[in-house]
């Protein structure tokens, strides 16, 4: 996954532990990757098919005005945006499925998170000057949130949730040594959020804790 290979060890560490861990390849810009992995999480979940999809993967370029080019725009688009997209309408039969075991809506049914940025708000565009230091990725992930708003929309006739989580920024090879937040302090917020997600939360943009950021 393009991620900037934040905690493959450490996944590779916990799957040997773990039996019910499993790690599979994925590159998210290539199709037949994505239907690769598709058919191979399907052997994985079976009938059950897939509760909740996690789309995580991304790449983030430096560029402020004065810097950013077409190609990088383009690039950071495709991984950050399109590939997202691409990846959730290939596991869409697997999270049907899953969606015509369970009632009401949430994780425990079938769900959708894609992992925003507290830099994609168009709100808060003037709130921190180091957002305009990273023009592509901003605008890719401000994009990913109107995914979010369209497949929630698309998706609760057949019972799919669908959020944008921004986890907060965190001490990984593309946070940097600056964020404030180690991803051990992070996740349980997280995983208390995607637990508590309802009807209510459908759609919506979060963070870590659970409240509601402007789009």
């Amino acid at each position: 996954m393009r991620e900037g290979g934040d905690g493959h060890g450490e996944l590779q560490q916990l799957s040997k532990q773990y039996s019910n861990i499993k790690l599979l390849q994925l590159d998210v810009v290539c199709e037949n990757s994505i239907k690769k992995v598709v058919k191979e999480v399907e052997e994985i979940v079976g009938d059950k098919g897939l509760n909740c999809l996690i789309n995580n993967a991304g790449i983030n370029v430096l560029a402020s005005l004065e810097e950013v080019t077409a190609e990088t725009m383009l690039t950071i688009y495709e991984t950050n945006t399109v590939a997202q997209l691409m990846v959730t309408k290939a596991f869409l039969p697997l999270l049907r499925k899953a969606a015509q075991l369970g009632t009401g809506m949430g994780c425990h049914r079938a769900a959708i998170i894609n992992m925003s940025s507290l830099a994609a708000s168009m709100q808060l565009v003037q709130a921190n000057e180091m957002f305009l230091k990273v023009y592509p990725y901003r605008i890719a992930k401000t994009a990913l949130n109107m995914i979010t708003r369209c497949l929630a929309a698309d998706l609760k006739s057949d019972g799919i949730l669908c959020i944008s989580l921004h986890p907060g920024w965190l001490q990984t090879d593309m946070g940097g040594n600056m964020a404030p937040m180690q991803v051990q302090e992070a996740i349980p917020g997280i995983l208390s959020v995607l637990d508590r997600l309802g009807e209510k939360e459908n759609g919506s943009f979060l963070d870590w804790q659970g409240e509601t950021l402007p789009w």
